[in-house]
């Protein structure tokens, strides 16, 4: 009888810690808006922000297979953000302010809305867990989703989705650091249609340094089908630099440039089938510039 019980107990025992090794990973991990707020914490806090940087765009249409281009980028934390590039013979600026877009290009506005690679700079611009939790829900992120992963051998949080899940949108966290290193964007275009494209865009975020009170990737890579298609090189930061409040100003910035027609009449086409990609519209947009 005795030896029955303790066989008993034992195989009891053994169930239980089987049954305990196979209890998801998913019960241990941060929530979602808790990751959000560990990792606003790391990225510090500044007033305004500038950086000088350098784009690289590759394809093969570039008769050197790539262009190079200069960009300065100014922020104002949380909610103001204005890029410029400008080459020989063409200027590009962008701003959002408080939830608002516009883009210039040759001095005629022309687009009011924000494209997939404008949106790397989101997790650092909205730098409070309110914001940031507030922009990646309109984007298409469900922060309420976090699970446990792994990439290059690496422990990560993955928030959006459940590993190894990658079609939907989804952001990856260090696990020591909080810092995110990798943003899986999944754009579907507003065809109408069941089978209206998808435009996937990731992005990789490396060489996070200190600058005073805050951290910022001074290396972006951003990929599409595995393919490299756009680089930023960081080159100058300087934290909590004075800026016109007129840079972001976008109403101000619609009334000094006019709206392009032919630019408004192909935007109003973009849903129809046989179109370009988000991504190789703005591709052959930087080609233009860079002409």
């Amino acid at each position: 009888m005795y030896r029955k019980t303790k066989r008993s107990i034992f195989f009891l025992l053994s169930f239980v810690v089987l049954l305990w090794s196979f209890v998801p990973a998913n019960a241990y991990v941060l929530q979602g808006p808790h990751l959000l707020e560990l990792m606003t914490k790391k990225h510090g806090k500044a007033a305004s922000l500038f950086v000088s940087q350098k784009l690289v765009f590759y394809d093969d249409s570039f008769k050197e297979g790539s262009i190079e281009l200069k960009e300065t980028l100014k922020y104002i934390f949380p909610d103001k953000f204005r890029s410029d590039i400008v080459s020989k013979n063409s200027k590009r600026i962008h701003v959002v302010s408080k939830g608002r877009s516009l883009t210039v290009i040759d001095g005629k506005t022309v687009a009011g809305h924000e494209t997939l690679f404008d949106r790397y700079k989101d997790i650092i611009l909205y730098n409070s867990r309110s914001a940031l939790l507030q922009r990646l829900a309109r984007l298409g992120i469900d922060v309420s989703v976090s699970s446990l992963g792994r990439f290059q051998n690496k422990p990560v949080y993955v928030l959006g989705a459940q590993y190894p899940d990658e079609s939907v949108s989804q952001i990856w966290l260090n696990k020591e650091t909080f810092r995110p290193f990798r943003w899986i964007i999944n754009s579907k275009k507003p065809s109408g249609r069941p089978d209206g494209q998808i435009d996937t865009l990731e992005v990789r975020y490396f060489k996070w340094r200190k600058i005073n009170k805050i951290w910022y990737p001074m290396h972006i890579e951003f990929y599409q089908d595995d393919n490299l298609i756009r680089m930023i090189e960081v080159d100058e930061i300087k934290v909590s630099t004075g800026f016109s409040a007129g840079l972001f100003d976008i109403n101000h910035l619609k009334s000094t440039y006019p709206v392009d027609t032919k630019d408004a009449q192909g935007l109003s086409k973009q849903s129809q089938p046989g179109e370009l990609s988000e991504v190789q519209k703005m591709i052959e947009e930087f080609k233009k510039i860079y002409e």
